[in-house]
């Protein structure tokens, strides 16, 4: 097949054809992030203004999709909590992420902690089984790496011995 020639003619063809690149707006900027994933207001807002959007615009494209129900922190909260829980992480680590990393106030986290369905035990268990099954054999060494891997993954000291405590199933 042979191509044309470039020249005056093919040019008016490809601009036909190619639409303009036309800049979204920070309301389609911000709808596109919260179709791949949940957002939390400060990470919306964020990284609005990582993109160029200024920060007074970007708190109000927010605002006004999180009073339109497009995004909540409530359901944000939900979501990640379920993500690190069943990526094996305790609530104290889920709390910390949610404070420190993504804003959220108290109430929120509190809402999203006491809605939470899991069993916090069971899954510090499944953790040190998976983890640490050395753990569950009597030596003390291995309690320990077990108890201070449990620790640094959010779980509670009661937690820790208390899944180390039950032989695995």
């Amino acid at each position: 097949m042979k191509h044309p020639e470039p020249g005056p003619d093919r040019d008016v063809a490809d601009r036909r054809r190619r639409p303009p690149h036309v800049e979204p707006t920070p309301t389609q900027r911000a709808l596109a992030l919260l179709t791949r994933r949940e957002h939390s207001q400060a990470e919306l807002a964020r990284k609005l203004a990582q993109r160029g959007v200024p920060v007074t615009e970007a708190q109000a494209v927010v605002d006004r999709l999180a009073r339109d129900g497009w995004q909540s922190d409530v359901r944000f909260a939900d979501a990640l909590l379920r993500a690190r829980a069943s990526g094996g992480y305790g609530p104290a680590y889920v709390r910390a992420e949610l404070a420190n990393l993504h804003g959220l106030s108290a109430g929120v986290i509190a809402a999203a902690m006491d809605g939470f369905e899991g069993d916090w035990l069971a899954l510090a268990r499944d953790l040190a089984r998976r983890r640490h099954p050395q753990a569950f054999s009597g030596a003390v060494t291995a309690r320990r790496k077990a108890l201070d891997f449990l620790l640094r993954r959010g779980f509670s000291m009661d937690q820790a011995r208390a899944a180390l405590a039950q032989s695995p199933p």
